[in-house]
């Protein structure tokens, strides 16, 4: 018996695809749905769900055709320091802005791989920031403070 597939990296994307595309269109389910002119708050989830489980469903299938394997070991630095980005981003956004919030998570997020370099992540977290705050502070209007006190 080929069991290929259990170290197939397309087949366990498309796993987590459709997990998440479940959950989502469950959760939504509880939500009146609308229509399409008048969206209610269970047309978004219901919708990016279904979008996400047909993902899931022909990654999967794509690795169950051909099983690409998974390379490589897991990185104990990217375990530890995303997550922490990411809880600091939810941290700060209210205590110290917008600006210093997404700075940390980008800078973070780069410091968890393996070819950090400081002018380039630098330059990354400097021009992601501005056009982060180009795009959803001044673009959409997000009521989100650029910097703030603590």
């Amino acid at each position: 018996m080929n069991l290929e597939w259990r170290s197939s990296k397309d087949f366990w994307a498309g796993v987590m695809l459709l997990g998440i595309g479940l959950f989502a269109a469950g959760i939504a389910r509880s939500y009146p749905f609308g229509t399409t002119f008048r969206m209610g708050p269970g047309y978004f989830p219901s919708v990016l769900g279904g979008i996400l489980i047909l993902f899931g469903v022909v990654i999967m299938a794509k690795g169950l055709r051909r099983p690409e394997q998974i390379a490589g070991a897991w990185s104990l630095r990217a375990l530890l320091v995303l997550p922490v980005a990411l809880i600091l981003f939810g941290l700060l956004i209210d205590r110290a802005g917008f600006v210093p919030a997404l700075a940390v998570l980008v800078f973070g997020s780069a410091a968890a791989g393996p070819e950090f370099h400081w002018g380039e992540v630098l330059l990354l977290t400097a021009g992601l920031t501005l056009l982060s705050v180009a795009v959803f502070i001044w673009g959409l209007g997000l009521p989100y403070q650029l910097f703030t006190l603590f």
